[in-house]
């Protein structure tokens, strides 16, 4: 594991708990690191989440397929994100979301036996993995109500809002995914906006 990343998740983490150097090193061995090839799964719907990923390098998504074979894409976790199925990994039952690689990924995985260890040797770390849970469950819930009220144009500002550096690094379909619409739908949009911009 490369010293660069690291530093990485340490700065993630120290925007919210601070830790000494003994407690950053236990942290570090419990990091398992993953490379993820392009297209590559993470994690299949119906497995249980066995780790939570933090994202080095990369891009990782997490999404469902409905009835009709549509996929709904729920989450991007471009690098320095932290990304898995919330559920699944909480309740170590099986899980609804498939999470694969839009390009090739680098990872830090850590697994639910570690955290709840990290959890008594560490009290802190509690603390830390409350908070990025609250800020996820915040921030599904106003995507939930985001994709009942929003027009599709305003949907798509909130996505470049929250997603910045996506905007032209993903496929458009990804996008169009996340959004709800279709590409041709998104491009049409896109196409009207540069035009009034």
């Amino acid at each position: 594991m490369s010293q660069a990343n690291h530093q990485t998740i340490l700065a993630n983490i120290a925007r919210h708990i601070e830790l000494t150097p003994a407690e950053q090193a236990r942290f570090i061995q419990l990091l398992t690191p993953k490379t993820i090839k392009r297209k590559q799964f993470l994690l299949n719907a119906q497995q249980v989440a066995r780790h939570v990923a933090f994202v080095t390098a990369g891009c990782l998504r997490a999404y469902t397929i409905d009835d009709n074979g549509f996929e709904h894409v729920l989450q991007f976790a471009p690098a320095d994100w932290w990304i898995t199925d919330m559920y699944s990994f909480i309740s170590q039952h099986e899980g609804d979301l498939n999470i694969d690689a839009i390009e090739d990924t680098e990872v830090l995985l850590l697994s639910r036996q570690d955290q709840l260890q990290l959890f008594d040797d560490i009290p802190k770390f509690e603390r830390f993995f409350r908070i990025i849970t609250e800020k996820s469950m915040v921030s599904s819930r106003k995507r939930l109500i985001d994709n009942l009220s929003l027009t599709a144009q305003e949907r798509y500002n909130t996505f470049c809002n929250y997603y910045p550096t996506l905007i032209n690094t993903i496929p458009q379909k990804q996008i169009a995914a996340y959004i709800g619409v279709t590409p041709e739908f998104l491009s049409k949009m896109r196409a009207q906006a540069s035009k009034k911009g």
